[in-house]
Protein backbone atom coordinates (compact mmCIF):
# COMPACT_ATOMS: atom_id res chain seq x y z
CA UNK A 1 0.00 0.00 0.00
CA UNK A 2 1.47 3.32 -1.06
CA UNK A 3 1.90 6.01 1.57
CA UNK A 4 1.00 9.68 1.04
CA UNK A 5 3.99 11.90 0.99
CA UNK A 6 3.62 14.80 3.52
CA UNK A 7 4.71 17.25 0.89
CA UNK A 8 2.02 16.01 -1.46
CA UNK A 9 -0.56 16.39 1.35
CA UNK A 10 0.35 19.99 1.89
CA UNK A 11 0.13 20.65 -1.83
CA UNK A 12 -3.30 18.99 -2.07
CA UNK A 13 -4.59 20.92 0.95
CA UNK A 14 -3.44 24.18 -0.53
CA UNK A 15 -5.02 23.39 -3.87
CA UNK A 16 -8.37 22.44 -2.25
CA UNK A 17 -8.43 25.61 -0.14
CA UNK A 18 -7.70 27.74 -3.18
CA UNK A 19 -10.49 26.10 -5.20
CA UNK A 20 -12.95 26.39 -2.32
CA UNK A 21 -12.25 30.10 -2.02
CA UNK A 22 -13.24 30.52 -5.66
CA UNK A 23 -16.46 28.50 -5.30
CA UNK A 24 -17.81 30.22 -2.16
CA UNK A 25 -18.83 33.49 -3.90
CA UNK A 26 -20.70 31.45 -6.52
CA UNK A 27 -22.54 29.51 -3.82
CA UNK A 28 -23.51 32.71 -2.03
CA UNK A 29 -24.84 34.24 -5.25
CA UNK A 30 -26.91 31.13 -5.98
CA UNK A 31 -28.32 31.17 -2.46
CA UNK A 32 -29.38 34.83 -2.74
CA UNK A 33 -31.05 34.15 -6.10
CA UNK A 34 -32.91 31.16 -4.68
CA UNK A 35 -34.26 33.21 -1.78
CA UNK A 36 -35.35 36.01 -4.10
CA UNK A 37 -37.23 33.72 -6.47
CA UNK A 38 -38.76 31.72 -3.66
CA UNK A 39 -40.47 34.75 -2.12
CA UNK A 40 -43.17 35.19 -4.81
CA UNK A 41 -43.74 31.46 -4.87
CA UNK A 42 -44.32 31.51 -1.14
CA UNK A 43 -46.71 34.46 -1.53
CA UNK A 44 -48.59 32.73 -4.32
CA UNK A 45 -48.77 29.59 -2.21
CA UNK A 46 -50.13 31.60 0.69
CA UNK A 47 -52.70 33.26 -1.53
CA UNK A 48 -53.70 29.89 -2.93
CA UNK A 49 -54.02 28.48 0.57
CA UNK A 50 -56.14 31.44 1.58
CA UNK A 51 -58.43 30.99 -1.43
CA UNK A 52 -58.82 27.31 -0.68
CA UNK A 53 -59.50 28.10 2.97
CA UNK A 54 -62.35 30.37 1.84
CA UNK A 55 -63.77 27.56 -0.25
CA UNK A 56 -63.10 29.45 -3.48
CA UNK A 57 -60.78 29.41 -6.42
CA UNK A 58 -58.27 31.85 -7.69
CA UNK A 59 -59.93 34.45 -9.86
CA UNK A 60 -58.36 36.78 -12.42
CA UNK A 61 -58.31 40.43 -11.65
CA UNK A 62 -61.75 41.97 -12.23
CA UNK A 63 -61.58 44.64 -14.96
CA UNK A 64 -62.56 48.20 -14.19
CA UNK A 65 -64.34 50.48 -16.66
CA UNK A 66 -64.25 54.25 -16.61
CA UNK A 67 -66.47 56.47 -18.76
CA UNK A 68 -66.29 60.08 -19.87
CA UNK A 69 -69.13 61.77 -21.78
CA UNK A 70 -70.07 65.36 -22.58
CA UNK A 71 -72.10 67.07 -19.88
CA UNK A 72 -74.47 68.42 -22.53
CA UNK A 73 -75.40 67.25 -26.05
CA UNK A 74 -77.89 68.38 -28.65
CA UNK A 75 -80.69 65.99 -29.57
CA UNK A 76 -80.05 64.10 -32.81
CA UNK A 77 -76.46 65.36 -32.90
CA UNK A 78 -73.49 63.00 -32.94
CA UNK A 79 -71.58 62.79 -29.64
CA UNK A 80 -68.63 60.72 -28.45
CA UNK A 81 -68.15 58.63 -25.33
CA UNK A 82 -64.61 57.83 -24.18
CA UNK A 83 -63.32 55.45 -21.58
CA UNK A 84 -60.66 53.05 -20.39
CA UNK A 85 -60.52 49.39 -19.40
CA UNK A 86 -58.07 48.23 -16.72
CA UNK A 87 -56.44 45.82 -17.26
CA UNK A 88 -56.60 45.69 -21.05
CA UNK A 89 -59.14 43.21 -22.42
CA UNK A 90 -57.96 41.74 -25.70
CA UNK A 91 -61.37 40.46 -26.75
CA UNK A 92 -64.73 41.79 -25.70
CA UNK A 93 -67.28 44.52 -26.30
CA UNK A 94 -68.26 47.74 -24.62
CA UNK A 95 -71.92 48.77 -24.65
CA UNK A 96 -73.32 52.19 -23.91
CA UNK A 97 -76.62 51.98 -22.05
CA UNK A 98 -79.12 54.67 -21.09
CA UNK A 99 -81.61 54.51 -18.26
CA UNK A 100 -85.24 54.33 -19.40
CA UNK A 101 -88.45 53.68 -17.49
CA UNK A 102 -88.20 49.93 -18.07
CA UNK A 103 -84.53 49.76 -17.09
CA UNK A 104 -81.17 50.09 -18.79
CA UNK A 105 -81.39 49.85 -22.58
CA UNK A 106 -78.67 49.66 -25.20
CA UNK A 107 -77.65 52.81 -27.04
CA UNK A 108 -74.48 51.90 -28.95
CA UNK A 109 -71.43 49.64 -28.75
CA UNK A 110 -67.92 48.88 -29.95
CA UNK A 111 -65.31 46.13 -29.78
CA UNK A 112 -62.86 46.24 -26.88
CA UNK A 113 -59.37 45.45 -28.16
CA UNK A 114 -57.24 48.07 -26.46
CA UNK A 115 -57.18 49.82 -23.11
CA UNK A 116 -59.12 52.81 -24.46
CA UNK A 117 -62.45 52.89 -26.28
CA UNK A 118 -64.35 55.55 -28.24
CA UNK A 119 -68.06 55.08 -29.02
CA UNK A 120 -70.11 57.55 -31.09
CA UNK A 121 -73.77 57.88 -30.13
CA UNK A 122 -76.88 59.92 -30.87
CA UNK A 123 -79.62 60.85 -28.40
CA UNK A 124 -83.13 61.60 -29.62
CA UNK A 125 -86.20 63.11 -28.03
CA UNK A 126 -86.88 66.33 -26.19
CA UNK A 127 -84.91 68.26 -23.60
CA UNK A 128 -84.20 66.19 -20.50
CA UNK A 129 -81.48 64.68 -18.35
CA UNK A 130 -80.42 61.09 -18.89
CA UNK A 131 -78.09 58.65 -17.17
CA UNK A 132 -75.61 56.71 -19.26
CA UNK A 133 -73.09 53.98 -18.42
CA UNK A 134 -70.57 51.67 -20.11
CA UNK A 135 -70.85 47.89 -19.75
CA UNK A 136 -68.01 45.50 -20.52
CA UNK A 137 -68.93 42.17 -22.12
CA UNK A 138 -66.82 39.08 -22.64
CA UNK A 139 -68.32 36.05 -24.38
CA UNK A 140 -71.69 37.86 -24.07
CA UNK A 141 -71.40 37.97 -20.28
CA UNK A 142 -71.38 41.27 -18.40
CA UNK A 143 -68.20 41.38 -16.38
CA UNK A 144 -67.90 45.05 -15.41
CA UNK A 145 -69.66 48.39 -15.70
CA UNK A 146 -68.80 52.02 -15.14
CA UNK A 147 -70.46 54.41 -12.77
CA UNK A 148 -73.42 56.20 -14.42
CA UNK A 149 -72.83 59.63 -15.90
CA UNK A 150 -75.48 62.33 -16.38
CA UNK A 151 -75.98 64.10 -19.71
CA UNK A 152 -78.29 67.01 -20.29
CA UNK A 153 -80.01 66.71 -23.67
CA UNK A 154 -80.99 69.99 -25.26
CA UNK A 155 -83.05 70.55 -28.43
CA UNK A 156 -81.05 70.37 -31.64
CA UNK A 157 -80.22 73.53 -33.54
CA UNK A 158 -82.61 72.55 -36.34
CA UNK A 159 -85.27 70.90 -34.19
CA UNK A 160 -87.85 73.59 -34.93
CA UNK A 161 -87.44 73.12 -38.66
CA UNK A 162 -87.54 69.35 -38.40
CA UNK A 163 -90.52 69.46 -36.08
CA UNK A 164 -92.63 71.64 -38.37
CA UNK A 165 -94.95 68.70 -39.11
CA UNK A 166 -95.38 68.01 -35.39
CA UNK A 167 -93.75 65.40 -33.17
CA UNK A 168 -93.48 61.87 -34.53
CA UNK A 169 -96.49 59.87 -33.30
CA UNK A 170 -96.22 56.80 -31.08
CA UNK A 171 -95.81 53.70 -33.22
CA UNK A 172 -95.40 49.92 -33.05
CA UNK A 173 -92.15 48.23 -34.00
CA UNK A 174 -91.00 44.65 -34.32
CA UNK A 175 -89.56 41.98 -36.57
CA UNK A 176 -90.16 38.83 -38.54
CA UNK A 177 -87.43 36.68 -36.95
CA UNK A 178 -85.89 33.55 -38.48
CA UNK A 179 -84.29 30.52 -36.87
CA UNK A 180 -80.73 31.89 -36.74
CA UNK A 181 -80.86 32.82 -33.05
CA UNK A 182 -82.01 29.57 -31.44
CA UNK A 183 -82.57 27.10 -34.29
CA UNK A 184 -86.34 27.61 -34.17
CA UNK A 185 -88.10 30.76 -35.25
CA UNK A 186 -90.64 32.50 -33.05
CA UNK A 187 -93.40 32.32 -31.99
CA UNK A 188 -92.66 28.59 -31.78
CA UNK A 189 -89.60 29.48 -29.69
CA UNK A 190 -90.11 32.77 -27.89
CA UNK A 191 -86.57 32.67 -26.47
CA UNK A 192 -85.49 33.85 -29.94
CA UNK A 193 -87.48 37.03 -29.32
CA UNK A 194 -85.68 37.53 -26.02
CA UNK A 195 -82.30 37.17 -27.73
CA UNK A 196 -83.33 39.62 -30.44
CA UNK A 197 -84.47 42.13 -27.83
CA UNK A 198 -81.22 41.71 -25.91
CA UNK A 199 -79.27 42.63 -29.05
CA UNK A 200 -81.29 45.82 -29.46
CA UNK A 201 -81.83 46.71 -25.82
CA UNK A 202 -85.58 47.20 -26.16
CA UNK A 203 -88.64 44.91 -26.19
CA UNK A 204 -90.65 44.81 -29.42
CA UNK A 205 -94.39 45.48 -29.73
CA UNK A 206 -95.14 43.49 -32.93
CA UNK A 207 -94.06 39.96 -33.84
CA UNK A 208 -94.72 38.80 -37.39
CA UNK A 209 -94.94 35.21 -38.59
CA UNK A 210 -96.67 33.43 -41.45
CA UNK A 211 -98.81 30.47 -42.40
CA UNK A 212 -100.06 29.13 -45.74
CA UNK A 213 -103.49 27.60 -46.15
CA UNK A 214 -102.11 24.08 -46.49
CA UNK A 215 -99.23 21.66 -46.90
CA UNK A 216 -99.76 19.63 -50.05
CA UNK A 217 -96.38 17.88 -50.15
CA UNK A 218 -98.35 14.64 -49.97
CA UNK A 219 -101.95 13.68 -50.56
CA UNK A 220 -104.30 14.58 -49.08
CA UNK A 221 -103.36 18.17 -48.30
CA UNK A 222 -103.06 19.12 -44.64
CA UNK A 223 -104.79 22.45 -43.85
CA UNK A 224 -103.25 24.53 -41.08
CA UNK A 225 -105.46 25.50 -38.16
CA UNK A 226 -105.61 28.92 -36.58
CA UNK A 227 -102.40 29.15 -34.47
CA UNK A 228 -104.07 29.76 -31.10
CA UNK A 229 -101.10 28.68 -28.97
CA UNK A 230 -98.65 30.82 -30.94
CA UNK A 231 -100.95 33.81 -30.79
CA UNK A 232 -101.22 33.48 -27.03
CA UNK A 233 -97.42 33.21 -26.66
CA UNK A 234 -96.96 36.52 -28.46
CA UNK A 235 -99.72 38.18 -26.45
CA UNK A 236 -98.27 36.98 -23.14
CA UNK A 237 -94.98 38.56 -24.18
CA UNK A 238 -96.80 41.89 -24.38
CA UNK A 239 -96.53 42.14 -28.17
CA UNK A 240 -99.22 42.09 -30.87
CA UNK A 241 -99.28 39.12 -33.29
CA UNK A 242 -99.00 39.96 -36.99
CA UNK A 243 -100.06 36.88 -38.98
CA UNK A 244 -99.20 36.86 -42.68
CA UNK A 245 -101.74 34.39 -44.05
CA UNK A 246 -101.26 33.12 -47.61
CA UNK A 247 -103.87 31.47 -49.86
CA UNK A 248 -101.39 28.88 -51.11
CA UNK A 249 -99.90 25.55 -50.15
CA UNK A 250 -96.34 24.40 -49.58
CA UNK A 251 -95.03 21.49 -51.62
CA UNK A 252 -97.93 21.81 -54.04
CA UNK A 253 -97.44 20.06 -57.39
CA UNK A 254 -100.55 21.78 -58.78
CA UNK A 255 -100.46 25.49 -57.82
CA UNK A 256 -103.51 26.16 -59.97
CA UNK A 257 -105.52 24.54 -57.18
CA UNK A 258 -105.04 27.83 -55.29
CA UNK A 259 -106.00 30.41 -57.90
CA UNK A 260 -107.90 33.53 -56.85
CA UNK A 261 -110.90 32.21 -58.77
CA UNK A 262 -110.94 29.20 -56.42
CA UNK A 263 -111.34 31.50 -53.40
CA UNK A 264 -114.02 33.54 -55.16
CA UNK A 265 -115.88 30.39 -56.15
CA UNK A 266 -116.00 29.04 -52.59
CA UNK A 267 -113.58 26.10 -52.97
CA UNK A 268 -112.05 26.80 -49.54
CA UNK A 269 -115.01 28.29 -47.70
CA UNK A 270 -115.28 25.50 -45.16
CA UNK A 271 -111.59 25.79 -44.25
CA UNK A 272 -111.70 29.60 -44.06
CA UNK A 273 -114.82 29.46 -41.90
CA UNK A 274 -113.23 26.98 -39.49
CA UNK A 275 -110.09 29.16 -39.30
CA UNK A 276 -112.21 32.26 -38.60
CA UNK A 277 -114.24 30.50 -35.92
CA UNK A 278 -111.03 29.49 -34.11
CA UNK A 279 -109.83 33.10 -34.33
CA UNK A 280 -113.10 34.24 -32.77
CA UNK A 281 -112.77 31.62 -30.03
CA UNK A 282 -109.31 32.94 -29.11
CA UNK A 283 -110.95 36.33 -28.91
CA UNK A 284 -108.01 38.75 -28.75
CA UNK A 285 -106.89 41.39 -31.29
CA UNK A 286 -104.28 40.56 -33.91
CA UNK A 287 -103.10 41.89 -37.27
CA UNK A 288 -104.06 39.74 -40.29
CA UNK A 289 -101.91 40.51 -43.34
CA UNK A 290 -103.69 38.50 -46.02
CA UNK A 291 -102.09 37.71 -49.43
CA UNK A 292 -99.47 40.47 -49.34
CA UNK A 293 -97.52 41.90 -52.32
CA UNK A 294 -100.42 41.10 -54.61
CA UNK A 295 -99.21 43.67 -57.14
CA UNK A 296 -96.18 41.54 -58.07
CA UNK A 297 -95.97 38.26 -60.00
CA UNK A 298 -93.82 36.31 -57.52
CA UNK A 299 -96.64 34.85 -55.39
CA UNK A 300 -99.38 32.54 -56.62
CA UNK A 301 -102.12 34.98 -55.59
CA UNK A 302 -100.64 37.88 -57.55
CA UNK A 303 -102.67 39.21 -60.46
CA UNK A 304 -100.96 38.14 -63.66
CA UNK A 305 -99.54 35.02 -61.94
CA UNK A 306 -100.95 31.51 -61.74
CA UNK A 307 -103.71 32.27 -64.25
CA UNK A 308 -105.21 35.07 -62.09
CA UNK A 309 -107.12 37.81 -63.89
CA UNK A 310 -107.31 41.58 -63.28
CA UNK A 311 -109.85 42.47 -60.63
CA UNK A 312 -109.86 39.02 -59.00
CA UNK A 313 -107.72 39.99 -56.05
CA UNK A 314 -110.30 42.48 -54.74
CA UNK A 315 -113.09 39.93 -55.12
CA UNK A 316 -111.08 37.22 -53.35
CA UNK A 317 -110.15 39.55 -50.46
CA UNK A 318 -113.74 40.63 -49.95
CA UNK A 319 -114.95 37.03 -50.06
CA UNK A 320 -112.56 35.92 -47.30
CA UNK A 321 -113.30 39.05 -45.25
CA UNK A 322 -117.04 38.42 -45.51
CA UNK A 323 -116.64 34.90 -44.10
CA UNK A 324 -114.82 36.29 -41.05
CA UNK A 325 -117.56 38.88 -40.57
CA UNK A 326 -120.30 36.25 -40.93
CA UNK A 327 -118.94 34.17 -38.01
CA UNK A 328 -118.22 37.20 -35.84
CA UNK A 329 -114.41 37.01 -36.04
CA UNK A 330 -114.04 40.75 -35.66
CA UNK A 331 -110.83 40.51 -33.63
CA UNK A 332 -108.84 40.40 -36.91
CA UNK A 333 -107.37 43.74 -37.99
CA UNK A 334 -107.07 43.52 -41.79
CA UNK A 335 -103.76 44.74 -43.23
CA UNK A 336 -103.56 45.39 -46.98
CA UNK A 337 -99.91 45.28 -48.05
CA UNK A 338 -98.65 45.82 -51.63
CA UNK A 339 -94.97 45.98 -52.60
CA UNK A 340 -93.35 49.37 -53.17
CA UNK A 341 -92.63 48.45 -56.79
CA UNK A 342 -94.98 46.69 -59.15
CA UNK A 343 -98.19 47.90 -60.66
CA UNK A 344 -98.23 51.63 -61.32
CA UNK A 345 -101.75 51.93 -59.90
CA UNK A 346 -102.21 50.50 -56.42
CA UNK A 347 -105.87 51.57 -56.43
CA UNK A 348 -106.70 48.68 -58.76
CA UNK A 349 -105.83 46.26 -55.92
CA UNK A 350 -107.51 48.09 -53.03
CA UNK A 351 -110.54 46.18 -51.65
CA UNK A 352 -112.13 49.32 -50.22
CA UNK A 353 -112.26 51.20 -46.93
CA UNK A 354 -114.86 48.87 -45.41
CA UNK A 355 -112.57 45.86 -45.99
CA UNK A 356 -109.23 47.31 -44.86
CA UNK A 357 -108.18 48.52 -41.39
CA UNK A 358 -104.49 49.30 -41.98
CA UNK A 359 -102.53 49.87 -45.17
CA UNK A 360 -98.99 48.57 -45.50
CA UNK A 361 -95.93 48.56 -47.73
CA UNK A 362 -93.10 46.05 -48.22
CA UNK A 363 -89.75 47.09 -49.66
CA UNK A 364 -86.12 45.91 -49.72
CA UNK A 365 -82.87 47.63 -50.59
CA UNK A 366 -81.13 44.72 -52.33
CA UNK A 367 -78.03 46.74 -53.19
CA UNK A 368 -75.46 44.87 -55.24
CA UNK A 369 -75.89 41.58 -53.38
CA UNK A 370 -75.02 38.80 -55.86
CA UNK A 371 -78.16 36.97 -54.70
CA UNK A 372 -80.25 39.60 -56.51
CA UNK A 373 -78.34 42.71 -57.57
CA UNK A 374 -81.24 45.09 -58.16
CA UNK A 375 -79.14 48.10 -57.19
CA UNK A 376 -78.73 50.33 -54.17
CA UNK A 377 -81.82 52.36 -53.30
CA UNK A 378 -82.26 54.86 -50.50
CA UNK A 379 -85.26 54.52 -48.21
CA UNK A 380 -86.97 57.49 -49.87
CA UNK A 381 -86.34 56.18 -53.35
CA UNK A 382 -87.95 52.88 -52.38
CA UNK A 383 -90.95 54.14 -50.45
CA UNK A 384 -91.85 57.72 -51.29
CA UNK A 385 -93.89 57.16 -54.49
CA UNK A 386 -96.01 54.29 -53.15
CA UNK A 387 -96.41 56.04 -49.79
CA UNK A 388 -97.72 59.21 -51.41
CA UNK A 389 -100.07 57.24 -53.66
CA UNK A 390 -101.66 55.43 -50.72
CA UNK A 391 -101.76 58.26 -48.18
CA UNK A 392 -102.93 60.92 -50.63
CA UNK A 393 -105.24 58.97 -52.96
CA UNK A 394 -105.93 55.30 -52.22
CA UNK A 395 -106.53 55.30 -48.44
CA UNK A 396 -105.68 58.65 -46.84
CA UNK A 397 -107.71 57.88 -43.70
CA UNK A 398 -105.91 54.62 -42.79
CA UNK A 399 -102.84 54.13 -40.59
CA UNK A 400 -99.93 52.42 -42.33
CA UNK A 401 -97.28 49.91 -41.32
CA UNK A 402 -94.15 48.68 -43.08
CA UNK A 403 -94.72 44.92 -43.13
CA UNK A 404 -91.35 43.79 -44.49
CA UNK A 405 -88.31 46.03 -44.52
CA UNK A 406 -84.58 45.36 -44.83
CA UNK A 407 -81.35 46.50 -46.50
CA UNK A 408 -78.20 44.83 -47.75
CA UNK A 409 -74.58 45.47 -46.81
CA UNK A 410 -73.62 45.34 -50.51
CA UNK A 411 -73.33 48.58 -52.45
CA UNK A 412 -73.40 51.09 -49.61
CA UNK A 413 -73.54 51.61 -45.85
CA UNK A 414 -76.35 49.60 -44.28
CA UNK A 415 -75.91 51.51 -41.03
CA UNK A 416 -76.29 54.87 -42.79
CA UNK A 417 -79.35 53.55 -44.65
CA UNK A 418 -80.97 52.59 -41.34
CA UNK A 419 -80.21 55.98 -39.79
CA UNK A 420 -81.70 57.75 -42.82
CA UNK A 421 -84.76 55.48 -42.58
CA UNK A 422 -85.46 56.48 -38.99
CA UNK A 423 -84.96 60.14 -39.81
CA UNK A 424 -87.32 59.92 -42.77
CA UNK A 425 -89.96 58.10 -40.73
CA UNK A 426 -89.68 60.76 -38.05
CA UNK A 427 -90.00 63.75 -40.37
CA UNK A 428 -91.70 62.73 -43.62
CA UNK A 429 -93.78 59.56 -43.09
CA UNK A 430 -96.24 60.58 -40.39
CA UNK A 431 -98.84 57.98 -41.46
CA UNK A 432 -96.45 55.09 -40.74
CA UNK A 433 -97.45 53.78 -37.31
CA UNK A 434 -95.79 50.37 -37.45
CA UNK A 435 -92.39 49.05 -38.54
CA UNK A 436 -91.38 45.40 -39.01
CA UNK A 437 -87.78 44.48 -39.89
CA UNK A 438 -87.30 41.28 -41.91
CA UNK A 439 -84.83 39.51 -39.61
CA UNK A 440 -84.39 36.32 -41.63
CA UNK A 441 -81.47 34.87 -43.57
CA UNK A 442 -81.23 32.54 -46.53
CA UNK A 443 -80.42 32.27 -50.23
CA UNK A 444 -77.39 34.52 -49.87
CA UNK A 445 -79.43 37.44 -48.51
CA UNK A 446 -77.94 39.57 -45.75
CA UNK A 447 -81.01 41.16 -44.20
CA UNK A 448 -80.04 40.37 -40.59
CA UNK A 449 -79.37 43.42 -38.43
CA UNK A 450 -76.38 41.60 -36.97
CA UNK A 451 -74.75 41.44 -40.42
CA UNK A 452 -72.51 44.20 -39.03
CA UNK A 453 -72.07 45.84 -35.66
CA UNK A 454 -72.62 49.27 -37.20
CA UNK A 455 -75.99 48.22 -38.67
CA UNK A 456 -77.09 46.67 -35.38
CA UNK A 457 -76.08 49.79 -33.44
CA UNK A 458 -77.87 52.06 -35.92
CA UNK A 459 -81.15 50.17 -35.55
CA UNK A 460 -80.75 49.86 -31.77
CA UNK A 461 -80.24 53.61 -31.55
CA UNK A 462 -83.27 54.27 -33.74
CA UNK A 463 -85.75 52.23 -31.74
CA UNK A 464 -84.62 53.80 -28.46
CA UNK A 465 -86.59 56.86 -29.49
CA UNK A 466 -89.63 57.10 -27.25
CA UNK A 467 -92.02 57.03 -30.22
CA UNK A 468 -91.38 53.29 -30.71
CA UNK A 469 -93.60 51.40 -28.28
CA UNK A 470 -92.40 48.46 -26.17
CA UNK A 471 -94.20 45.25 -25.19
CA UNK A 472 -97.03 46.73 -23.13
CA UNK A 473 -99.98 45.29 -25.05
CA UNK A 474 -100.79 42.02 -23.26
CA UNK A 475 -104.09 43.59 -22.16
CA UNK A 476 -105.07 45.01 -25.57
CA UNK A 477 -108.73 44.29 -26.33
CA UNK A 478 -109.63 46.87 -29.00
CA UNK A 479 -110.46 45.75 -32.55
CA UNK A 480 -109.61 46.94 -35.10
CA UNK A 481 -106.27 47.65 -33.44
CA UNK A 482 -105.67 51.41 -33.27
CA UNK A 483 -102.28 53.08 -33.50
CA UNK A 484 -100.66 53.25 -30.04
Amino acid sequence: MARLDPTQGKQLGWTFTRHLAGVIPLLLAALILAVATAAPTASASAARSEAVARGGKLQPRVPRVSLSVPKEVAAEARALARGTITPTLRRGRVLLEVREKLGWVRLAGAKARTRKFHIPFVLVGGARKIRIRAVLLKHRHRIAKSSPRVIRVKPGADSKAKGAAGPAPLSYWGAWIGNQLTGVQPPWDMSAVSKFEQMLGKPLSILEFSSPFADCSKAPCYFYEFPTKSMESVRQHGAIPLLSWASQSTGNLHPTDFQLSDLIGGAYDSYIRKFAEAAKAWGHPYFLRFDWEMNGPWFGWGEGANGNLPGEFILAWRHVHDIFTSVGATNATWVWCPYVHGSASLASFYPGSAYVDWTCLDGYNWGTNPAAAYGWNSFNKLYSTAYQQITETVAPDKPMMLGELAASEYGGSKAAWIREMFEALRNEYQSVRGLVWFEKAGNGEDWLLESSESALNAFATGVQESRWASNVFSGLETSPIPPP
